[in-house]
This record gives C-alpha cells, structure tokens and sequence, in this order.
C-alpha cells in the first residue's frame, strides 16, 4: 500500500506531502485545489504513463509549478548558473511483496529505506547549449521549453523502471469524460485485459488473428480475383487485399463490451462511469491494488449515485487501496469522514481521530451538505434558515456588507447537532461561531457541554433564558413590541410575540430586507462581533 505521497514541483504543488489511508481516501476541495492533480501524480508515479503515453511523450511546460517557474526566471536573470526547475514525484510503499521489495533503497527525497517509485523531470544535459541559448533569447516564452528536459521513472534503488511491476496493479476511472469514439478508453481496455490471464490472452489472439485469415480466404477471395484482374495494367506485382494482422488489429481494439445487448459506446454516461466503476473492483487484487476514481457522482442521478456508493463498498477487497475525488457530500458521508483528505494548498488536512460515532452519524445523514463544513475557512453554524437570515442582517448592519464578501459561510444546522459538527470543524481547526438557542437551558450549561470543541476561534453564543427561549421573543425584548410590528410589517392588532413563532421563516425574511432598524439580541450581536 501506499504510505506516503510527495509531490514536488508538479502543478498546483510546489512541495506536498500526504500520508494516505490504507484502505479509502476520499480526497475533496474548492475547485482548483489539485483534486485532479493529485490521481495523476499517483498515477505518473505508479506506471510512468498518463493516459496511456508514457511521460515523455506528455511533457509540457504547464507541468511545471508556476511559482517555482517564476522564481527561476527572476533569478536567472541575477545568475545563469541558477539550477532549472524540476518535477519530483514520490510513492513510498508498506509491503512484503517480492517485487515491490526489489524496489527498495534511499534514493528519496526524506532518505527512507524503504521501497518506493518516483517519476523526475529534470534538465537534460545534452541540450545544454540550445538551454543556454533558449534563456539567452529575448523573446523566449515565460515557460520552461521541455523539449531540453527528460522524465526519468525509477524505483527507490535508483533503477530506471520499464513497466509497471505485477504488484503494483492500477485502476484509473475518470467518471467525467469519455475519452473513446469507441467507447471504451484506454483505462477501461486496461481493466478488461486484466480479467484474463497471459495463457487465455494468448489463445483468444490465436483464435482472432485465425478468423481474420479465414475472412481474407474467404469473403475476400472474389474481391481480390477481381482486383487482380484490374490492377494488372498498373502495377507489376498483382494487388489484393487481406485482413490487417498486424498490432494495430489485436483483439483489444475490435472487442468492446455491451450493456444489455447494447454496445457500450451507446449506453447513458452515468452507465458507463458505473460499470467501469465495477470493473475496477471486481480486478484481481493482484491486478488492482490501488484504485482511482475521478468524481464517481458524475451524470448520476441521486438514486443511481447510491447504488454505485454501496458496489463500491462492497467490492472493496482488503488488498486494495482507494482513492476518490469528490465534490459530493453523499460520496464523503457514505464511504466515511475519517477517510478525508481536503486539500488546501500544499497543506492537507487529514481527519485521524473522529470519533466512530460521528462518522456513523452522518454516514446515515448522508444527504446532509457536510462539505460545506469541509471546505469553509470560516463559518456561523445557525440551528435554521430564520437565524441564518437574521444573523446576516447583524453582521450587514455592523460592517455594511454580507458575511458571505468576507468569506464567511453561514450554514444551517438542519436537525444535525452542534457536537457532531463542531467536533468536524475542531478536527479541521476551523474558524467557527456557532448560535444556538437555549430552549429554557442555562446558557453556562450548554457551551460546558461543549467545550472540548471550543477555543480561541470556536465560539459558541446562546441566549439569555431571561429574554426568551428562542430567537423571536428574544429580538421583541430587544426592540419593543411596537417596533418590531412595524418591522414586520404587521397590522396593528397583530401581536409580534404569537406571530414570529408561527411564521419563523416569513419572519426572518423580513427582518433581513427591512428598511427599519432592527436591534439584534446580545448573543447575535457577540457572534457578529467575533468577525470584527
């Protein structure tokens, strides 16, 4: 399995470094983070490839991490002797395996002696003068020119690698796209060979490589008399024509699979994503140990989405390790928080200790929105949609703009509960206020409840009993009676005490879009304060 991944240089990160689960990690963050980024790092490392083209032959400059490139150039300018940027990728392996033992040494970037692969891409030193003079030309491009650069794929001994070793079997499953006109792109031909084993590969080449010479003897064969017939007047040699039996026609490329007697090409995309989804579980374990699926939510529909979910947990051998990219918090819940990686920078955030009750717990809340939890920086968590609208009115009334332009995300709790959340948020070392009413409890008594999750930038606010059990009799205590009708908009023999707990949510809306000032209770006004 994989223990740790070091990526330096490669894209999105300049110098990063995760240690991941050994059995699921479900890797999530904001659009642009290197979700992506990092399956094909795993991938590079793993079998030296990228979509089927060995590294080389992919190379391009954006490869490169832009920062690292920008410093370069800077400092080339200062001193030509500046060494050139680089790619490191780094996998370092927990196993017993022969051959992934033979993959040991200390040619790695922590001076581990253990086994391991690594993909570089450093400068090629036969090209040093077309470098030199590339640099020295005014108008060159402000990007590396990689045509003078080399990816070498080695293992930890510092052995150049050829192919990827048995033991380090490979399922990649990018659920966005559909890469084959075909149908069936180059991952998926990859987990479809894999079911057979080199004798049954072999004998069902035999046995096509046989139907095609019978089709030329055959079907052909009056074709080509009257090809001959024709072609004498142009060519010495008589033409034909003969099935292809070179590579290019192996059986790979003329089989693909059906769905319901329906060939695969034609089958709905959700279709697809599922089935190659399946296939990659059901490899070998000895042919997939490391499993990577790109977005398995995509061009599903809910109820589809949940039947995927529950094969993938269900085929997961014990053998394999499993990475998947999401921007689904039904994907997060069900195959289980513990197993996050949210990526922010080079810094991940990886949650090791949530209690196994948390994890349950919105395991069977799964279509709770929890990754916006996950990846806000800082956040109000309110019970509802009436406290998330007034709170947003405080806080606009204090600094003249809407929580959400200083990158404050308010989140309605739902019926989830305070400690299941703040829990998450303190295993994460959010920034978070949370608001609560105190439905006649001691305020004191509910935040001693929490106050494990609590700290410097975890605050918890409750109302004072005093002035209400909940948020509306504490904003009439606030503002009067008479004020807070004409707030709302009420008729005069409306009274504001029985009509906002009847009507939360009308009432909330109309607080935030008042022209009338509004006098927030004490407790709104310190989580508002909390932001200043």
């Amino acid at each position: 399995m994989i223990t740790k991944v070091v990526i330096q240089g490669y894209r999105k990160f300049r110098s990063f470094s995760v240690a991941p689960d050994a059995a699921t990690n479900i890797i999530v963050g904001d659009n642009e983070t290197g979700k992506s980024t990092l399956l094909e790092a795993i991938t590079l490392a793993l079998s030296g490839r990228i979509d089927g083209r060995w590294a080389n032959e992919e190379l391009n400059p954006y490869w490169f991490n832009a920062e690292d490139v920008r410093d370069y150039l800077a400092a080339y300018a200062k001193d030509p002797q500046t060494p050139a940027p680089s790619i490191r990728i780094e996998l370092y392996f927990d196993s017993e395996d022969p051959d992934v033992q033979r993959m040991r040494g200390v040619h790695n970037s922590l001076r581990l002696d253990c086994p391991g692969t690594k993909l570089e891409v450093v400068r090629n030193p036969d090209y040093d003068e077309e470098f030199t003079a590339y640099m020295a030309d005014p108008d060159r491009l402000g990007v590396m020119p990689t045509e003078y650069f080399e990816a070498m794929w080695k293992d930890f001994n510092d052995t150049p690698l050829r192919r990827r070793p048995a033991a380090l079997g490979l399922s990649m499953i990018d659920s966005r796209t559909i890469r084959s006109k075909a149908g069936v792109d180059y991952h998926t031909r990859e987990i479809l060979s894999s079911f057979l084993e080199p004798k049954e590969r072999a004998a069902i080449s035999v046995a096509h490589r046989k139907s095609r010479h019978e089709m030329t003897t055959s079907s052909l064969g009056g074709l080509n008399e009257k090809v001959r017939d024709g072609s004498e007047d142009l060519h010495d040699a008589p033409l034909s024509l003969t099935m292809d039996q070179s590579a290019r026609a192996s059986w790979e490329a003329g089989v693909v699979p059906q769905v319901d007697n329906i060939p695969f090409a034609m089958a709905g995309q959700g279709q697809q994503a599922s089935i190659k989804v399946a296939l990659a579980m059901k490899r070998r374990a000895e042919s997939a140990r490391t499993v990577l699926i790109e977005e398995p939510e995509t061009h599903l529909a809910y109820s589809r989405l949940h039947k995927l979910i529950d094969r993938v947990e269900t085929l997961a051998g014990k053998n394999q390790q499993l990475f998947v990219t999401t921007h689904s918090s039904f994907v997060l819940n069900r195959l289980g928080l513990d197993k996050l990686i949210c990526l922010r920078g080079d810094t991940p955030a990886r949650i090791t200790d949530l209690d196994d009750g948390t994890v349950a717990y919105f395991k069977h809340l799964s279509g709770y929105d929890t990754l916006r939890l996950v990846l806000a920086t800082r956040l109000v968590l309110v019970e509802g949609p009436s406290d998330e609208m007034v709170f947003k009115r405080g806080y606009f009334d204090r600094f003249n703009k809407y929580p959400e332009a200083d990158g404050i995300d308010v989140i309605s709790m739902n019926g989830i509960t305070f400690k299941r959340a703040l829990e998450l948020c303190t295993r994460l070392d959010r920034d978070v206020v949370a608001l609560q009413d105190n439905d006649g409890t001691d305020a004191a008594n509910i935040v001693e409840e929490l106050k494990e999750y609590l700290s410097v930038n975890r605050k918890m606010f409750v109302g004072d009993p005093a002035l209400g059990k909940t948020l509306e009799p504490q904003l009439v205590k606030a503002n009067g009676v008479d004020h807070m009708r004409t707030v709302l908009g009420l008729r005069p023999q409306d009274n504001p005490d029985t009509w906002m707990p009847n009507h939360k949510t009308e009432g909330a809306l109309r607080i935030l879009e008042s022209e009338q000032t509004v006098v927030m209770p004490d407790y709104v006004k310190q989580a508002v304060e909390h932001f200043a």
